[in-house]
C-alpha cells in the first residue's frame, strides 16, 4: 500500500510540475504578450529617434547636393568661356574679323569646333556635357550679349571682388574685345559705386546674335559664391575678365 501511495504522490507531483511549465497556460501567454509589448515600444522609440536624425540631416544633405551641382556648373561654365575664347581668336585670325563678327552665335558652333590649319577635321573646343547647364531644369545656358546690362553688372562685381582692379586678358585681341563688349565701368569705390565711361545701351539677351558669355537660367540663391556673387543667374562665364 505504501509503495502504491508513493507512486501516486509522485505522479501527482509530476503532473503539477508539468502543468506549471505549460506554454499554453494563461500565465505564460500574459508574459509573452508583455514582452512583445515592450519590444514594440522599443522599436517605435528607435524609429522615432532615427526619424528625428533624418529630419535634422536633411537640410545638410540638400545643401551638399546643391553645392556639388554648383561646382559642376562653374566647371562647365568656365569650359564654355574657354571655348568662346578659342573660337573668337581662331575666327578672328581666319576671317580677319574684329569685334562681334568673330564671336559665336550658338552653342552648336562651339560644339562643332574650329578648323585645323591644313587639316580636314575640326578641333574640338567644347565637350557636349559642358554645353548643358546643371543648375537649370531645361539644361540650357542663357547667352550673355556684348554690352548687355548683365555683363556690365558682372564687370562691376568682378572689380569690386578684385579691389577695383579689372583683370585684363593677356591676348591683345581679347583685350580689345573686352573694351568693345564691356566698356562701361572705369572705377568702383569701396561703397560699390561706379562711374560710367559710355552711354551704350543694353543688348537684348533673349534675342539672337553673337554672345560673349553664358549664365544659368536658375534664379535661386547659391551656396557657393563666384566672384562674391551669391545668385546662380548672376554668375557669368566669359573669357573677358581672365588673365
Amino acid at each position: 500500500m505504501t509503495n502504491h501511495s508513493t507512486r501516486t504522490d509522485h505522479n501527482i507531483l509530476g503532473s503539477a510540475c508539468a502543468s506549471s511549465f505549460d506554454p499554453a497556460s494563461p500565465i505564460s501567454t500574459v508574459a509573452r504578450s508583455s514582452e512583445g509589448g515592450y519590444t514594440l515600444v522599443a522599436l517605435l522609440a528607435l524609429m522615432t529617434v532615427l526619424a528625428l536624425f533624418a529630419m535634422a540631416a536633411a537640410p545638410s544633405i540638400h545643401q551638399q547636393a546643391v553645392r556639388e551641382r554648383e561646382k559642376e556648373a562653374i566647371f562647365r561654365g568656365e569650359q564654355v568661356a574657354d571655348a568662346i575664347r578659342i573660337y573668337y581668336l581662331t575666327r578672328g585670325i581666319q576671317t580677319r574679323g574684329q569685334g562681334d563678327q568673330a564671336l559665336p552665335t550658338s552653342i552648336d558652333q562651339l560644339l562643332e569646333g574650329v578648323p585645323i590649319q591644313g587639316g580636314s577635321k575640326n578641333r574640338q573646343i567644347l565637350r557636349p556635357s559642358a554645353a548643358r547647364d546643371p543648375l537649370s531644369p531645361e539644361g540650357e545656358w542663357r547667352f550673355i550679349r556684348p554690352r548687355s546690362q548683365s555683363l556690365i553688372d558682372f564687370e562691376q562685381a568682378v572689380m569690386l571682388y578684385a579691389q577695383n582692379v579689372l583683370p585684363q586678358p593677356q591676348h591683345p585681341q581679347m583685350r580689345q574685345l573686352q573694351q568693345l563688349s564691356a566698356p562701361m565701368i572705369t572705377s568702383i569705390l569701396n561703397t560699390g559705386s561706379t562711374s560710367s565711361a559710355s552711354t551704350g545701351t543694353a543688348a537684348d539677351e533673349e534675342g539672337t546674335g553673337p554672345f560673349v558669355g553664358v549664365a544659368s537660367k536658375n534664379k535661386n540663391d547659391s551656396v557657393l559664391t563666384y566672384y562674391g556673387i551669391d545668385r546662380h543667374d548672376q554668375w557669368i562665364f566669359t573669357p573677358l575678365f581672365r588673365n
